[in-house]
């Protein structure tokens, strides 16, 4: 492994290279995983980009889209192409996979009280594939209807029954809207509670 002299090399005030002897400039791109760089460093070194990739696995599923992202963040100057092939590599080994991140996605999601609009729009907008949002979520799910209802229950814990067109009636319908509930589940969910 190649060792850097100190000397040889400037930083700014923020650990950035600023000044580099010429003899030293291959040996630092062999060895740029193990000299502490700024977060926003350009670097072309594969390995170091496959760490950065895998760091972000590692926390959760990420869509294939959303690491390009986040790696082109982390290193803006990096060639988009070269972020592509190492995320390729990754999904060619099964370590990124747009179908498990969809799975996780969905079941996530359902649990946090989300519906099917809301859920798809999510997807879309991580590029999720179609085909991969059909498969895993379902506009018919018998699910929609029963978090629907829970959701009503709990909204009205310590309130009155509401009646049609009430101020409480609206509000209820507004947030199971942005939820991403239809209008019929809504409507079902609501008229057992209505005065």
């Amino acid at each position: 492994m190649p060792s850097l002299s100190m000397s040889t090399v400037s930083f700014d005030n923020e650990g950035t290279i600023v000044n580099l002897g010429k003899s030293k400039k291959s040996e630092l791109a062999e060895s740029c995983k193990i000299i502490n760089v700024s977060e926003t460093a350009s670097c072309n070194d594969v390995p170091v980009l496959r760490r950065a990739a895998m760091d972000y696995l590692a926390r959760r599923e990420h869509s294939l889209f959303e690491l390009l992202q986040k790696l082109g963040k982390k290193f803006p100057d990096t060639d988009k192409e070269l972020l592509l092939e190492v995320l390729e590599v990754l999904k060619s080994e099964n370590l990124q996979s747009d179908e498990r991140f969809t799975e996780s996605y969905v079941r996530y999601r359902k649990s946090r009280g989300f519906a099917y609009s809301h859920i798809r729009a999510d997807l879309s907008g991580r590029r999720v594939s179609d085909s991969l949002i059909n498969k895993h979520l379902l506009l018919d799910d018998e699910q929609w209807q029963v978090m629907a209802d829970q959701l009503v229950i709990k909204k009205l814990r310590h309130q009155a029954p509401p009646s049609y067109g009430s101020k409480l009636h609206r509000k209820i319908t507004r947030f199971l809207q942005a939820r991403g509930f239809a209008s019929v589940e809504i409507k079902k969910a609501l008229e057992k509670h209505l005065l």
